[in-house]
């Protein structure tokens, strides 16, 4: 099995798969596989998670093998790809050993930050042969983020909870992508006594000492009842403000992180 890594994962081997423009690739990561169509590898993708939708016109006629943690081998084995595509926080390690059993080339990602989106682009276009697509797209994110973190630079900082999950509810690390993507913007994500990267949260317990909450459209759907839910928990001082925000917008990095930064801005800013 040969292996590679984004953004300083730990991944079994050092070498990097060769290129080819014959690649059979199965990717078990929804904003990659948007990724793989806008570096123009759409063609080359052969397997795809449920959860992998976009772009959605297009990925009608790759062929499901399950969800993102429940992916099913045997579908993979039959599809016989040449290169598989994971996440750390996505993907189940077992699993994904178990694929590397028999894929030849096993590509693990793990972006941490937004800039880590421009190593993605170069990784991918590396190694499938689209340097220069990767380029554009690097260029494109670098000149959004820029202007992203001037437009905002200049707003006090705001101490938030990002939800991800009700019953229980559930939050984020500090240490996660979309932490660090929020904080571009001001954002200041609260820490949570948990060595968990997704854990559960007592909400009423912090309600008093944030200005903002944030209820990720997925992967739970929250609804404007659940707005009106944690807003009921709070009586009397200051309340924070609590919203829906696209969660696509804040988690999913590679292609689609272009428009998450403006989108972001445009929240952050009110413009």
């Amino acid at each position: 099995m040969k292996t590679t890594d984004s953004a300083g994962v730990d991944a079994v081997g050092t070498q990097h798969p060769v290129a080819s423009e014959n690649a059979r690739i199965v990717c078990l990561v929804p904003s990659i596989t948007e990724l793989l169509f806008d570096l123009g590898l759409g063609s080359q993708v052969v397997g795809r998670t449920g959860f992998c939708f976009h772009p959605k016109a297009s990925v009608k006629t790759v062929p499901k093998i399950g969800g993102t943690k429940d992916f099913d081998l045997e579908k993979i084995r039959a599809l016989q790809p040449t290169h598989l595509i994971v996440n750390v926080d996505e993907n189940p390690r077992e699993r994904v050993e178990a694929a590397a059993q028999f894929v030849p080339n096993v590509i693990v990602t793990h972006p941490l930050a937004p800039l880590d989106n421009i190593d993605l682009y170069r990784l991918l276009g590396t190694i499938f042969g689209r340097k220069s697509e990767a380029e554009e797209l690097a260029a494109r994110f670098d000149r959004v983020y820029l202007n992203t973190v001037e437009a905002t630079c200049h707003l006090a900082s705001e101490r938030v909870l990002y939800v991800i999950w009700k019953n229980p509810w559930m939050t984020i690390s500090r240490d996660t992508y979309i932490a660090r993507t929020l904080a571009a913007v001001g954002w200041d994500q609260i820490e949570v006594n948990s060595d968990a990267r997704y854990p559960e949260v007592d909400i009423e317990s912090v309600l008093g000492s944030v200005d903002r909450v944030l209820l990720s459209s997925e992967p739970y759907a929250f609804r404007p009842r659940d707005v009106a839910e944690i807003e009921s928990m709070t009586s009397g001082g200051a309340r924070p403000t609590v919203s829906i925000i696209d969660g696509e917008m804040t988690s999913w990095y590679g292609s689609r992180a272009i428009s998450g930064m403006k989108y972001l801005a445009q929240l952050r800013t009110g413009k």
